[in-house]
């Protein structure tokens, strides 16, 4: 049987498109992960906020390192675009962001973060949020990207509405966190919506 509704993103149009490298306002830089950022991505399975909201598997060097292959992989099979927050001036990731669960004929993904220590409190991934969102809507083309993310997490809560992202619900026990089942916020935005 034919789909009579084309798909919103034609299959093709991400792997044809080089992974984009974008410069934040904050001496940040978006970029893909390299080799040298293997030690801040083991670090960041073992910072106890990221675990906790993000729920990583702990990873050794040689598991980080497949990870980065992945991630790189993913780009070429059009399932994610994920990016590493690292000094504009050089040196490791200070964080992640990325677009995961990516359904391009359906023209929509999710929007997942986390940043380190030594990236936090200059309001960077709010920054970043709105960078990779435009790039998802005017290069990409997507229609609807998401945010989830806990009800007891205020800071996530911040970015997804400074980002401009308006909570549109709640799910109820949504996903199993180490100290139970959590509900989660869903925040949106549409391709049609005012710039932020």
């Amino acid at each position: 049987m034919i789909n009579s509704i084309p798909p919103v993103v034609p299959a093709g149009r991400m792997r044809a498109l080089p992974q984009p490298e974008f410069e934040l306002p904050d001496g940040l830089l978006l970029r893909p992960w390299a080799a040298h950022d293997v030690p801040a991505l083991v670090e960041s399975c073992l910072d106890p906020d990221i675990r906790h909201w993000n729920r990583p598997a702990l990873l050794g060097p040689a598991e980080a390192e497949e990870r980065i292959a992945r991630w790189h992989a993913r780009w070429q099979d059009e399932e994610a675009a994920i990016w590493a927050v690292a000094p504009a001036t050089g040196g490791p990731a200070v964080g992640l962001i990325g677009i995961g669960d990516l359904d391009l004929a359906g023209g929509s993904g999710e929007i997942l973060y986390w940043l380190l220590p030594a990236g936090r409190g200059r309001g960077a991934m709010v920054t970043a949020t709105e960078r990779v969102s435009r790039w998802a809507f005017e290069d990409l083309g997507l229609h609807r990207i998401r945010i989830t993310h806990s009800v007891a997490n205020p800071a996530s809560c911040a970015i997804a509405t400074k980002a401009g992202f308006p909570l549109e619900g709640t799910m109820r026990g949504a996903l199993l966190h180490a100290d139970g089942w959590h509900d989660e916020h869903l925040h949106a935005r549409l391709r049609t919506d005012a710039p932020v």
